[in-house]
């Protein structure tokens, strides 16, 4: 099931939707953005592994040359995923085997509260947004961690936060630097920069499922543990 975009309106109608079928003959559901909340619901309630990945809306008639397309076409054709991406100066260095899930930030921190709100423990979580003032991303990751969603992480992956926007009096710092200053005390290992966005460099994550993630002083690895 192939999402066409990301757009408003998932948490809306969340609660009507009847997964009794979707249960007994599970299909992947791709997408990201508001789907996230889609992608967390199924997967707290059933366990079910998602795709976190680009959308119809980013397909083109030079599809067929973009690696990030083609991560999708890969994980729909059964092969094992395996990413890597350079290393950034904020990166706490380790390695975890998890469950892999998260999604968007600002879905993931609307759904605090709510029966659909990811559960974090042991997990490998990941994060990405567009177009937020610094000073929300500030107050979302407050809430995630006033939320206990970081205290039994396993492992932590910050991908692309495209767009950010300031006020007049800036506030001070850049995006990553915001989100280190609440994770950095942490234990587990964390990544920065890493290729899911919403932008074009979005491969496709599988959420639910086993990964190994690897975060060491010459880069990252991501792979899918089966």
């Amino acid at each position: 099931i192939l999402c066409g975009r990301g757009g408003y309106g998932m948490s809306r109608i969340i609660d009507s939707l009847d997964f009794q079928k979707f249960k007994k003959s599970p299909k992947w559901i791709i997408g990201f953005s508001d789907i996230t909340v889609l992608q967390a619901h199924i997967f707290q309630h059933y366990q079910i592994a998602t795709l976190h990945a680009p959308m119809a809306a980013a397909f083109n008639e030079d599809g067929y040359k973009n690696e990030y397309i083609a991560s999708l076409k890969e994980a729909l054709c059964g092969t094992i995923a395996s990413y890597e991406c350079a290393t950034h100066s904020l990166n706490k260095k380790g390695s975890a085997t998890a469950d892999l899930i998260g999604g968007n930030l600002s879905m993931i921190a609307h759904l605090i509260g709510s029966h659909s709100s990811y559960k974090t423990r042991h997990k490998i979580l990941f994060l990405e947004d567009v177009g937020e003032y610094l000073y929300n991303i500030d107050r979302m990751m407050i809430q995630l961690e006033r939320a206990e969603l970081f205290k039994h992480l396993k492992g932590l992956i910050i991908g692309g936060f495209s767009d950010m926007k300031d006020t007049t009096i800036p506030f001070g710092t850049d995006v990553y630097n915001l989100i280190n200053h609440h994770v950095k005390d942490y234990k587990f290992p964390i990544c920065y920069g890493f290729p899911v966005s919403h932008e074009t460099e979005n491969v496709a994550l599988k959420i639910g499922v086993n990964h190994e993630l690897k975060v060491t002083k010459d880069g990252v690895s991501l792979k899918e543990i089966w």
